[in-house]
């Protein structure tokens, strides 16, 4: 079978056309921006790209055009492919339809920390010797990549609550059909698609109302939202995770990178990992109550996550550059933003944190949680904010609770110029977006080398 993908390079469908051609399938794509990593990921798999959503990208016509959710009315191909009564389908119906039937399908869903746990779970699931398959919306450096087949009967994929498709406006997850369901969080996002939390609720409850009543359901302990969702119905067994919950930790290490779990028939672990912070202690515990719906104990799960390297973008360390350090975080939301820096600041103590943020998201942008974002900064020493022209709100405004440790930018170069100057040994840069940023992880690196290299 020929698939043409319109949307190819995007993390999910990038990570679906790896797994059609791991079935055998021709696979094509199309997108409007063609570039590495995700090119060179798919160009070695055997994949054509093509730049653009030209119409004759579909001539002569694929079996079918898997269409992503990035696609919309108004686009030559998608046009061409109305019109021409071509065989089109979303990407995650094509994988409900031909990869997950008859596997044990273990989905992560939530606000945040989707692509951690998910990591986390098919790492796990690996080093008991169940040879998963997974797509994630990020690359695991334990596998190197985003997705693929797997041998074995479970199948990891992070399920997202955004719509599907131009003509599928449900969330994707709900065509994944989990028997272990894990809920990290929720709380309001995507306001380019859901009025209120309210909506995004009601999503989530279509995704509960599709376990099986032989499955799991992972959830955090004493979330009201996550709480009135399971209270709209449940009719599968309940397992909670947190200070009050089923599985709970006791941290053993200030920044969380050694920690005690206690699980509900009373089986003790010790994780001692590379990770740290709260966030991933939670997202840690949801992974070991998923692992262990699939008879992988405890135990075991501890010592596998004692060896899990982490995950590209979150809380990766890019570089150091005579004694500063730069990390790239996928950081988006006030809350992650504050996680991820909450546990910085316990495992660096007093050094200075330097928090670089380009508020890149759909929701972001519109300003939905501006309010939030000084708050969210508190726990660094100097910040840094990309507001180009476009953006919808007033940064400096917003921020300005922040006083003399704010700094605001039209232009990548002014913060390259700006932190290159200032940085000193001993500093930690941390830089938080969801998209590229310009490249900016490397550019600091080079101007940081630049600096010292330079004549005084």
């Amino acid at each position: 079978m020929h698939l043409h993908i319109l949307g190819i390079c995007g993390t999910f469908m990038g990570g679906v056309a790896l797994l059609a051609r791991g079935l055998g399938h021709r696979v094509t794509g199309s997108d409007a921006n063609v570039y590495p990593p995700m090119s060179t990921q798919l160009g070695a798999a055997g994949i054509e790209l093509m730049q653009g959503y030209d119409a004759s990208h579909l001539d002569p016509a694929p079996d079918v055009v898997v269409v992503g959710n990035a696609m919309k009315r108004g686009i030559p191909a998608v046009e061409y492919m109305l019109d021409a009564g071509l065989s089109y389908v979303s990407g995650p119906q094509w994988l409900a339809e031909h990869l997950l039937p008859g596997r044990h399908v273990l989905a992560v869903s939530g606000t945040h920390g989707k692509t951690s746990t998910s990591s986390m779970l098919a790492w796990v699931l690996e080093d008991a010797g169940l040879s998963p398959g997974f797509l994630i919306g990020g690359v695991p450096q334990d596998f190197g990549l985003s997705a693929r087949l797997g041998e074995g009967d479970c199948f990891v994929v992070e399920a997202d609550e955004y719509d599907t498709a131009f003509f599928d406006k449900r969330s994707k997850f709900v065509h994944y059909r989990p028997r272990t369901l894990v809920i990290n969080n929720l709380e309001f996002d995507h306001a380019d698609i859901f009025d209120d939390l309210g909506m995004i609720q009601r999503q989530f409850h279509h995704l509960v109302r599709t376990v099986p009543g032989s499955g799991a359901i992972v959830h955090p302990a004493d979330e009201p939202a996550v709480d009135e969702v399971l209270a709209m119905g449940c009719w599968t067994p309940l397992q909670s995770v947190g200070d009050n919950g089923d599985w709970h930790a006791q941290w053993l290490e200030p920044d969380g990178s050694a920690f005690r779990v206690y699980a509900p028939d009373g089986a003790v672990a010790e994780v001692r990992w590379g990770q740290s912070g709260a966030h991933n202690v939670q997202n840690a515990m949801s992974a070991m109550a998923a692992a262990a719906h699939v008879g992988i104990g405890p135990a075991r799960s501890a010592e596998a996550l004692g060896r899990f390297q982490g995950v590209k973008r979150r809380m990766e360390l890019r570089g150091e550059v005579r004694g500063v350090r730069v990390y790239d975080d996928f950081a988006h939301h006030p809350t992650a933003i504050a996680s991820t820096l909450h546990g910085l600041r316990r495992r660096v103590g007093k050094d200075r944190i330097i928090a670089v943020l380009e508020p890149r998201s759909n929701t972001m942008r519109l300003g939905v949680h501006a309010g939030a974002l000084a708050a969210s900064l508190e726990h660094a020493d100097q910040v840094q904010v990309y507001a180009p022209a476009d953006l919808d709100w007033d940064a400096g405004a917003a921020l300005a609770p922040l006083a003399d440790r704010l700094r605001v930018a039209t232009a990548i170069e002014e913060i390259v110029a700006a932190v290159s100057a200032d940085a000193r040994q001993g500093d930690h840069v941390l830089v938080m977006s969801n998209g590229g940023f310009g490249g900016i992880h490397q550019r600091l690196l080079d101007a940081l080398g630049n600096a010292a290299s330079a004549p005084t």
